[in-house]
């Protein structure tokens, strides 16, 4: 078992494409996690990416873009271990990439809905 194991959902009234096209960009990941050197291995377009993690952690990471309703959950997973020369404090690093995740989330949400109010439909 992982010793960061971390998993958030968030739901972003616009579709999967507009959110993948947030994740799309490299240098939006440095953004994001900027402790973390990622490589993809599973570009899965509307459906979200998957990479391997090296840096601050080990291990690997997704994103997954679940059509809901009129928009999109957002499925956050980082499965990870500290590099072998160091040891970490499993609970407070999992709590500190909890807030990171729902920070992460929560900016596309603000960003990406551009002040869409509740139950108005997309594009209105």
């Amino acid at each position: 078992m992982p010793a960061v194991d971390v998993i958030d959902e968030t739901f972003l009234a616009v579709p999967p494409d507009t959110v993948a096209a947030a994740f799309a960009d490299p240098r939006a990941w440095r953004r994001f996690w900027p402790d973390l050197d990622l490589e993809v291995y599973a570009d899965r377009g509307a459906q979200g990416l998957r990479w391997t993690v090296r840096g601050a952690l080990v291990g690997t990471m997704e994103v997954w873009l679940e059509p809901v309703l009129d928009g999109t959950v957002l499925h956050y997973f980082l499965r990870a271990d500290f590099p072998e020369a160091t040891q970490g404090r499993p609970l407070k690093e999992i709590a500190r990439r909890q807030r990171a995740a729902k920070s992460v989330a929560l900016d596309l949400k603000f960003v990406l809905e551009d002040g869409r109010p509740p139950g108005i439909p997309p594009n209105a």
